[in-house]
């Protein structure tokens, strides 16, 4: 699949970085987004200077501003919009897309409103066309700048699983497969909320310790909700769950931890989402986590203190003493890998 050509859509930080990367590949690779006077600035200057400045992309980038032409004979769809645009991207590409295509996403969450899985949205809205999910640790602007990175591409079909892995794959990002797109899905998203709890932490000045507590507690609930749903623990234990929860809950470019971390020194919802200036998916996600944690009847406190403090239910500090006041229990149940 080296020779295909690739259409990416969504011109933000990671569809850019990805359709960077799948150039220098020497994939023949289409970049489409809404905006066209934006796209238009990208070809004509080599850099997304909203999303990438600094960043200079292949001058053989094609970007394309008709949806239509962008997916005429591509051999792969690779869609990396939000979450909350992920059912109008599908409901748009999908009558425009060649039966003989593949379709794939870096998208991370849920469907907001129903809590339901992205490879659902797909298998309805497409059924029998290959699909296959993108995920791991992984920040755009370190895969521009073509610094090692490791990913995971999961997929029901192996062998189309290895032909996204294919044209990803280069010496500085590595593409891993798998065939657990419900556990690969759930930790992509799931860590975001867990993210925005470490960033409140750091920003009310608890320690490294607590840092490393909650990271380690939220493995705990990311485990649970998986076993709940029927997700591999390896999966979760891999790059689409741990790697990219330590990440995301860590690293200076993570959009959820800088969210979380103005929360934590006292800044407004509101103004600490418009700080950001991109789309924070832990703050939409948190609500999703909580409806599958009562849909399984699980306790899931940091989710649930994530939750509370989005909804203006709580204080941080609130929420500390809360999950502080909680009664001693084992680590783990019994029957959790049962």
């Amino acid at each position: 699949m080296t020779r295909a050509t690739v259409a990416v859509l969504g011109a933000g930080s990671w569809g850019t970085a990805l359709a960077a990367l799948l150039c220098g590949n020497g994939v023949a690779t289409r970049l489409w987004g809404r905006d066209s006077g934006a796209l238009a600035r990208i070809a004509s200057s080599h850099c997304n200077q909203r999303y990438l400045p600094g960043v200079t992309l292949p001058a053989r980038l094609a970007c394309v501003p008709d949806l239509a032409t962008a997916l005429r004979g591509v051999d792969l769809a690779l869609v990396a919009v939000p979450s909350h645009a992920f059912r109008m991207m599908l409901d748009e590409a999908a009558p425009l897309l060649p039966v003989t295509a593949g379709y794939a996403w870096a998208t991370k969450g849920f469907e907001p409103g129903t809590g339901r899985f992205l490879h659902e949205l797909v298998a309805e809205r497409l059924p029998g066309c290959p699909a296959a999910v993108v995920t791991g640790p992984s920040f755009a602007r370190e895969v521009a700048a073509g610094l090692p990175t490791a990913v995971t591409v999961h997929s029901d079909d192996d062998a189309f699983a290895h032909r996204v892995a294919e044209v990803l794959h280069s010496h500085t990002f590595r593409a891993y497969t798998g065939n657990d797109m419900l556990g690969a899905e759930l930790g992509g998203a799931m860590k975001n909320v867990l993210a925005v709890a470490t960033g409140v932490a750091d920003g009310m000045r608890l320690g490294l310790n607590a840092r490393a507590g909650l990271i380690t507690r939220g493995m705990n609930e990311m485990l649970r909700l998986g076993a709940a749903l029927g997700a591999k623990p390896q999966t979760l234990m891999g790059l689409a769950g741990l790697g990219d929860l330590v990440l995301t809950c860590t690293g200076d470019l993570s959009r959820n931890h800088r969210f979380g971390f103005a929360l934590g020194r006292g800044s407004p919802l509101e103004q600490a989402l418009a700080d950001i200036g991109q789309v924070v998916e832990g703050a939409v996600t948190a609500d999703e986590v909580m409806r599958l944690a009562v849909r399984h009847g699980l306790d899931l406190p940091i989710s649930q203190h994530v939750q509370a403090v989005l909804h203006g239910e709580m204080t941080p500090t609130d929420a500390l003493h809360s999950l502080l006041a909680r009664e001693r229990k084992p680590e783990y149940p019994e029957n959790l890998f049962a």
